[in-house]
Parts: C-alpha cells; structure tokens; sequence
C-alpha cells in the first residue's frame, strides 16, 4: 500500500477507535501512561451500550469471571487478559469514585442508583489522563505505513504509532452498531470467525405456544453438554428471559433445545407416587392434581411464606390441547404419565431463528483470536495493530461477563500498545 506523508497531520502515540466500554478504558490505560492517545467515535453519544445495559443500572461486571464463562474458538484465549486485570481490580476502580452497587444474584454487580455514574466515572478518568476525545468523527480509511515511524493514518486527518480498534460488533444497531471492525481486519488480511446474534431471544412459529405468552418458568435450558438455570418466558413471538439468552449464545439453526419446566419436580415420578399409593386423590383428574403441586416463596416484603402453584392455569391449558387431563389418575396408563411428564421435564423444541441482531446483546464471532496475542490483543501479523472488545471472537454469558471483558481486553492494550 502506499504510504503518503502529511507533515501537517495530527500525530498520537495511540489512536482508539470506539469510544464503548473496552476503547474507553483502553485509551485511559494508555493515556496513563503519558501517551498522546486520541479516542475517537462515529456517535457523538458515547458509552451508549453501557447506558442501555442492566435496565439503565450497568451489570457492569461479575465476580465469578473466569475464562470458563466465554464462548470461544478458542477458550483459554480470554485467560491472560482476565489474569491482568480481573473484576476485583474493576471493583476497586468502582470503589475508589463512590460508587453504590450492590451484587443482584450469581455474582452480577450492578449500580444502585444509574449507570450513567459508570461513564462520568469513565469521563473523569480520561481527563485526568490527559487523553483527547474527538467525537463524533466518522473514520473514512485506514492507511497503513509499516516502514515509518507513524505506521497508521486515519484519512488525511490524524496518524499514530499504534492503533486500537473497539468498534464493537453488530447487535443493537439503534445505538450505532456497525461492522467496521470485521472490514478494518479483512483489510489487514485477518480471518474472521462467522457471527451470530448471541444473548438474544428465540422464535417459535407455534400458535399453541402463543397461548403461553406472559408466563415464566424457573427452568433448566439444555443443548447438547451446555445448560443453565434461570427464568424462561414465553412471548408473542417463542422463547426469552435470561435462561433462554444464555443458551441461544449456544445455538445454530436446526439444533434441538430441551427445556426443563420444573427442575425440582421429576412430574412422573410424583404422578406414579400418587397413582401407586392409597391416597384418595389418585382418583381426582390428573388436571386437578397438576394444579395442586405448588411451592413455597419467601415473600420479603410481607415477610411470609406463601404458597405459588408450579403450574399457571394456562399452561395446564396448554396441556389439555395436547393430552386428556380428564381422566383419573389411577386409570392412566404408566405410558401416558411419562408422555404428559416429558412436556413438562424435557420440553424439546427447535427454534426457528433468533430475533436477530435488534435484539442480541452481543455479538457471537468476529476477529480470530489466532490472530492476536493473548497477553497483549496485538495483532501477530501486524506490529501496533490491537482488537479488543467485542469485535473479538470472545463471547461472555449474560450477568456482566462481556463488560469484563472489555475491560481486561482493553487494559491489556492500553499496557501494551
């Protein structure tokens, strides 16, 4: 490629582009250093996913991080990064602005009051490094110049010594979402790993199911050796809350998913216990009897124990349309019980699609990790190149894994570059 100069250019040490998460804290890290570092986004919003994330509280970490909770095709690549900066340092950062959070449940820290507190926290880092916000600026090329000391030009705009590229991958793309980054590393000869949406909700072209919509389960997702247990709810249009996110990351088109609607109830073996037993009510329907089994909930605000029934009568509903709940239970063959239990204990079904990038929280594939240095995120190939964030090929689960990763990704980089 041919290398033009431009004496009058503005010349960095560093030049970050995508002022999210994980090109934030990067450019901080190498402002910290005493580096000329120019941060720099096409949105003249910044942080715009961090705003968003957590119902407008930022999960902006999760204590268990470790690199078992990412998706990779590479899985030990995330290792060195989380090594070196982990959520306890993040947390101490948190902590040293005054932050209020409190850890919701499973490790996932969350604002007590807004996560805007994580961008002025963000904010006033960058400030007193020193480095220069230029937004919004929409880069048009890339020049890449190897033999000279300033190996990257951004159009006729600005060059540096080393550049950093957090731009994010394709989900939620009302906030600006693009694929700059995946085109950024094929012009530099970089395999990509294919993307998906990953964290997003399912649909089910179903119109029984439809009749589901509104009712949540506390429930085990399975796909072949991965599972989680979390809420489940049927919507309008299939599958979502945060058990179905999680087990999407997971998902490619044609595969069966099992659903477990009552992980603490193995139903045929309380319906055989009850049918097999002298109890009287073995002789009730089975759709009475289904609507008995409930739980205990510990209501914190009335400070009581109440007792739920494990199954909404819409759903009982939707049971009846599939198998006759009229019948006693005593006369109901072994046979049919394990039928009637399977939709309830392993409820397979196969999604149709994703809602697609809209909707993903994040991004599954992007940038090959063996073409990064895991301790460094430079690229082997390309001296002063670096890909953090989410435009790499490292999926987290849900619950503040993704915004860890950005900002172990991008201090490893702003240490290094």
């Amino acid at each position: 490629m041919t290398c033009y100069i431009y004496c009058c250019l503005n010349s960095y040490d560093t030049i970050v582009i995508g002022a999210g998460a994980a090109g934030f804290f990067a450019a901080i890290e190498a402002a910290k250093r005493e580096q000329k570092v120019l941060l720099i986004d096409h949105s003249s919003k910044i942080g715009e996913k961090i705003r968003i994330s957590g119902g407008g509280r930022c999960n902006f970490t999760n204590l268990g991080a470790s690199y078992e909770n990412y998706i990779s095709q590479n899985p030990n690549f995330c290792r060195s990064a989380l090594s070196q900066f982990g959520p306890e340092d993040f947390v101490k950062l948190v902590n040293k602005h005054k932050i209020k959070f409190h850890e919701k449940k499973l490790g996932q820290l969350f604002c007590d009051d807004s996560s805007q507190e994580i961008i002025d926290m963000l904010l006033v880092e960058a400030e007193a490094s020193g480095l220069k916000l230029h937004i919004p600026y929409s880069c048009k090329k890339i020049y890449h110049c190897p033999e000279s000391e300033y190996k990257f030009m951004l159009d006729e705009f600005a060059r540096s010594r080393s550049l950093i590229i957090a731009t994010g991958g394709l989900s939620i793309p009302k906030i600006g979402a693009s694929d700059f980054g995946y085109r950024i590393a094929k012009q530099f000869g970089l395999n990509i790993v294919k993307t998906k949406p990953a964290l997003v909700p399912l649909v089910i072209e179903d119109e029984e199911l439809r009749k589901l919509t509104g009712i949540s389960f506390d429930s085990i997702v399975a796909i072949r050796r991965q599972s989680f247990r979390e809420n489940s709810l049927f919507t309008h249009k299939g599958l979502s809350g945060p058990a179905i996110l999680q087990i999407s990351s997971y998902w490619d088109a044609g595969e069966r998913i099992n659903l477990n609607l009552s992980p603490d109830l193995d139903v045929y073996k309380e319906l055989k216990k009850i049918k097999d037993s002298k109890e009287t009510r073995k002789k009730q329907k089975i759709k009475n009897i289904l609507k008995d089994f409930v739980y205990l909930e510990n209501s914190q605000l009335k400070n009581k124990i109440s007792r739920k029934n494990i199954f909404p009568d819409k759903f009982i509903d939707f049971l009846e349309s599939r198998f006759n709940l009229e019948n006693n239970l005593a006369e109901s063959s072994d046979k049919e019980l394990q039928e009637l239990a399977q939709q309830i204990n392993s409820f397979g079904f196969i999604p149709d699609a994703t809602e697609g990038y809209a909707k993903a929280e994040v991004t599954r594939g992007g940038v090959d990790t063996k073409e990064l240095d895991s301790k460094t995120m430079e690229v082997k190939q390309v001296p002063g190149l670096f890909f953090i964030g989410e435009v790499v090929d490292v999926t987290g689960w849900l619950g503040g894994y993704n915004f860890q990763w950005a900002w172990s990704s991008g201090y490893v980089a702003g240490n290094s570059c």
